[in-house]
């Protein structure tokens, strides 16, 4: 609570059509700085590797639940003190992105992060948020940012019916708005005419091999209304396998599984398999 209460808000005009409504503390624009220095010199060839390398500098970092759900309104919450699992892959795909644009400003921080949280790269109000993964990954490859590669290592189309916040409005203060509400209840019914993509959980480990170091990894669920419960970044670990690199709630903090993804998964409660996306 007292991090929340420390937190400012700062309304700015920025160039290249960055969102004028962003909720960042000193110390958190002071803690992107610093990051920006951190990695300088960790670009690679390998996009992927350089995303596990990004990865890896946010290890130890605090998880926190619901840090974007503050304030009154929807702003671009910048908050490298704590993560949680979407947070952490948004952060480490918009500091990697930098690298590879040879960016090294606050400012370009700020439009990759909201280019990567907002449907079509734009924010406006709550309900453009990508608040469901699925659509999370379909809409950054829209974008070109990402690829979803899971139909071709195994995943299968299933269908579900989204609507998880609709029918959970206590659990999201900004549902109490009847217009968020009724953005959200749009954006679940456009959901629920998509099919996703899914590997199923026992035939992770035999398509282990097509999984590359970088990919975003999500977890899906047999929770009603739900498509995702969690999310990371693979990253294959010196026993060769594919590891998670992620915003973990069993430690929390930022971590790589000791167990490898298809056991690792195993333990998590009415997960069904994986989404797999590959970021461009």
């Amino acid at each position: 609570m007292k991090k929340l209460l420390s937190i400012l808000f700062i309304f700015t005009i920025i160039p290249s059509g960055i969102c004028q409504q962003i909720t960042c503390s000193p110390e958190d624009r002071a803690a992107v700085e610093n990051k920006l220095v951190e990695i300088d010199e960790l670009l690679q060839g390998d996009f992927g590797a350089t995303m596990v390398s990004v990865g890896i500098t946010f290890m130890k970092t605090p998880y926190v639940a619901k840090t974007l759900e503050i304030g009154d309104t929807e702003t671009l919450v910048v908050n490298l003190q704590g993560l949680d699992c979407t947070t952490f892959v948004e952060n480490v795909l918009a500091f990697s992105m930098l690298l590879k644009q040879q960016e090294n400003s606050f400012e370009a921080y700020l439009k990759n992060l909201e280019t990567i949280r907002y449907k079509n790269g734009a924010l406006d109000g709550y309900a453009s948020r990508l608040h469901y993964f699925s659509e999370w990954i379909a809409n950054n490859a829209e974008k070109g940012l990402i690829k979803d590669i899971t139909g071709e290592i195994g995943g299968e189309e299933i269908t579900k019916n989204i609507n998880f916040m609709s029918t959970h409005r206590d659990l999201y203060p900004f549902l109490a708005d009847d217009t968020n509400f009724s953005k959200i209840k749009d954006s679940e019914n456009f959901l629920n005419n998509q099919a996703i993509c899914v590997l199923a959980q026992d035939k992770i480990a035999e398509n282990e091999h097509l999984i590359q170091s970088g990919d975003i990894i999500a977890f899906a669920t047999s929770i009603n209304g739900l498509d995702v419960t969690h999310t990371g970044i693979a990253t294959r670990e010196t026993d060769g396998r594919i590891h998670l690199l992620h915003a973990s709630t069993g430690t929390m903090q930022v971590e790589i599984s000791k167990k490898p993804l298809s056991d690792y998964v195993k333990g998590i409660k009415n997960n069904t398999g994986i989404m797999v996306a590959r970021p461009n």
